[in-house]
C-alpha cells in the first residue's frame, strides 16, 4: 500500500514466533490457502454478495472515502482489487487488516449487511491510514496495536449510539469513551495471546493520547452527516494548503 508497508518477518523469526502467538492468522484461514480461481468464487454467492457491497461503500460512503483519499494524500493509493480481500473467517471476526501483505480482509461469511460492510471497511481503512503514517509495530508491541484499535473504534462509527442500543448496551455521560476501551480491549484479545489484564493495561496507558487523535476526520464522526461534513472539511483543507 505504497510508502510504509510492513515486512514479513524473517522465516525463522516468524516460525518461532507463531509457536508463541499466531497473529490472529487462525481467525483467518483462507489466508495460507490458494487463490481461487475468478470462475469457482464467481459460483459463491458471499462472495458475489461481499464484492458488490464492498464496491457500494467505497463508492458511496462517506467515512471510506475521505479515508481512501487521506490514503492516496499520504502516498500509500488503495486498489479495490490488490488492498481488498473477501475470504471466509472465523466466526467471530468480521474482518481485519493484515499488516504483512497491506491488505484489508473483509469476511464474506460474516457480514450480511450493507451498514455492517460499511463499518468493517471503515475500521479496517483506520488501521490501514495507520499502518501507511506512522512505524506502527503491528506484531510485537502491543501498545501500538492498542492505539490503533483505540482510534478504530472511536472512529469508525462502531461506538454510535444507534449500534450500542442494538447491543444492548445504554449509558449515560461517558459511554462512548467506554465503548471505545471495550471494543479496543476485545479486539486486541481476539488477535493476540495475551492476559485481559495486558490488553487493558495497554489500552489504558495509551488511551487519552489515542482517543484525542482524530485525524483523518477531525472530529469524531458519530454519524454519516459528520462524516460528510469531515469529508468537506478534510477537502477544504487540502485546498487551502495547496494555495499556500
Amino acid at each position: 500500500m505504497g510508502e510504509g508497508e510492513a515486512h514479513s518477518p524473517p522465516a525463522a523469526e516468524k516460525k518461532e514466533a507463531e509457536e508463541e502467538d499466531d497473529f490472529g492468522y487462525r481467525l483467518f484461514p483462507d489466508r495460507n490457502k490458494k487463490p481461487q480461481s475468478f470462475l469457482v468464487r464467481s459460483l459463491f454467492t458471499f462472495h458475489n454478495k461481499c464484492q458488490l457491497m464492498l464496491r457500494l461503500t467505497l463508492e458511496t460512503n462517506p467515512y471510506a472515502r475521505l479515508l481512501l483519499e487521506a490514503l492516496k494524500q499520504s502516498g500509500c493509493t488503495v486498489f479495490n482489487d490488490r488492498h481488498f480481500s473477501c475470504e471466509n473467517c472465523d466466526g467471530c471476526v468480521s474482518g481485519g487488516f493484515d499488516a504483512a501483505t497491506s491488505q484489508i480482509v473483509l469476511c464474506q461469511n460474516n457480514i450480511r449487511q450493507q451498514s455492517h460492510m460499511n463499518r468493517v471497511v471503515t475500521h479496517e481503512l483506520i488501521h490501514a491510514f495507520d499502518h501507511c503514517r506512522a512505524h506502527v509495530d503491528w506484531f510485537k508491541n502491543v501498545k501500538h496495536l492498542a492505539c490503533s484499535e483505540i482510534r478504530a473504534a472511536n472512529l469508525s462509527g462502531d461506538c454510535t449510539l444507534m449500534n450500542e442500543i442494538a447491543r444492548f448496551k445504554f449509558g449515560l455521560k461517558g459511554h462512548h469513551q467506554t465503548c471505545v476501551r471495550d471494543r479496543a480491549i476485545r479486539s486486541i484479545l481476539a488477535v493476540r495471546k495475551v492476559s485481559k489484564e495486558t490488553a487493558e493495561k495497554a489500552v489504558d496507558e495509551v488511551f487519552d493520547a489515542c482517543f484525542n487523535d482524530l485525524e483523518p476526520f477531525g472530529r469524531i464522526p458519530h454519524s454519516k452527516a459528520d462524516a460528510k461534513r469531515a469529508y468537506r472539511d478534510f477537502q477544504n483543507r487540502d485546498r487551502y494548503t495547496a494555495n499556500l
